[in-house]
C-alpha cells in the first residue's frame, strides 16, 4: 500500500509542479505536498487548501463581504421563488449577491461579491486586474459557505478550537457533541434582521457557533421553545394587542 502511495504522489507532484505558475500561493504548495495523496492540479490544491481550513475560510468569506458592503436598495427577506436566489428560510445566510436583482456576474463571487481570480483565488497575485470571467465563488467562499449551511459538517475544527470543552457547561466535549448557534437563528430574524448584511453574516459564522454535549443542547433547546411559546402567548394575548379595549 505504501509503495503505491508513493508511486501515486510521486507522479502527482511532477504534474503539480510541472504546471506551476509563477505566483502560485507558497502556502499553498506546502499545504499540497504534505497531504497523504498529493493534489496533482493547482486548482485541486487549493480547494484542498481551503477544506482544511473551513475557519479561515469563514474568516475570510466575511471579510470580503464587508469590503462589498450591502448594495443599495437590498433588505433581508424570506422569498418563495427559487429562480430569485432569495432564500427560502431564515435558517440559510442571507445572500445579496445570490439575488438576480443584485447579482454581480461572472467574474465575481456570488456569496461576497468580490472579483474572483485564478484558481478561484481572492487575490490577484498574478497582476493581470483580470477576474476569471468563467468562476462565480471563491475557492474560500465554497467552503464557508458550506461551514454556514452544514455547521455539523465541521464538528471536529469547531471542536479543536473550544480545546475540546463544551461551550456551555466548561465539561470535556463527549462523541455526542453537536453544533449550535450561541443566538438561535429565529431570534437573529426576529431581533437582528435589520443589521448590515456583513453583520448578519456573523451569526452564521464562527462567532456565533459553539460546540456543546448533548444532554446541554437539549436544556437549551428546552429553554429557547419555552421562550418562543411565550412570546407568541404575548403577542396572541388580547389584553396584550388591546383587542379588549374600548375604541375611544
Amino acid at each position: 500500500m505504501a509503495s503505491w502511495r508513493d508511486e501515486k504522489n510521486q507522479k502527482a507532484r511532477v504534474r503539480l509542479e510541472k504546471r506551476l505558475t509563477e505566483f502560485f500561493p507558497p502556502c499553498v504548495l506546502s499545504h499540497a505536498l504534505r497531504q497523504p495523496l498529493i493534489p496533482p492540479t493547482q486548482r485541486r490544491a487549493v480547494e484542498s487548501y481551503w477544506r482544511h481550513r473551513p475557519l479561515l475560510a469563514d474568516r475570510l468569506a466575511r471579510a470580503l463581504s464587508a469590503r462589498s458592503g450591502q448594495p443599495a436598495g437590498w433588505q433581508w427577506r424570506i422569498g418563495s421563488d427559487k429562480t430569485s436566489g432569495v432564500a427560502l428560510s431564515f435558517r440559510t445566510p442571507p445572500a445579496p449577491y445570490r439575488e438576480a436583482a443584485f447579482a454581480r456576474g461572472s467574474g465575481h463571487c456570488c456569496v461576497c461579491g468580490q472579483p474572483v481570480y485564478r484558481l478561484g483565488w481572492h487575490r490577484d497575485l498574478w497582476g493581470d486586474g483580470k477576474p476569471n470571467r468563467n468562476a462565480t465563488w471563491h475557492a474560500a467562499c465554497v467552503v464557508a459557505w458550506q461551514l454556514w449551511t452544514s455547521p455539523a459538517d465541521h464538528l471536529k475544527a469547531l471542536k479543536r478550537r473550544q480545546g475540546r470543552k463544551c461551550a456551555r457547561t466548561g465539561r470535556r466535549l463527549l462523541r455526542s457533541a453537536e453544533v449550535d448557534h450561541r443566538v438561535p437563528l429565529y431570534a437573529v430574524w426576529s431581533e437582528h434582521r435589520l443589521l448590515s448584511w456583513p453583520e448578519l453574516l456573523a451569526f452564521w459564522g464562527v462567532p456565533n457557533l459553539q460546540v456543546i454535549n448533548r444532554a446541554a443542547h437539549l436544556d437549551k433547546c428546552a429553554e429557547e421553545a419555552t421562550e418562543r411559546a411565550r412570546r407568541r402567548a404575548v403577542l396572541l394575548s388580547p389584553s396584550e394587542s388591546g383587542a379588549d379595549e374600548p375604541i375611544s
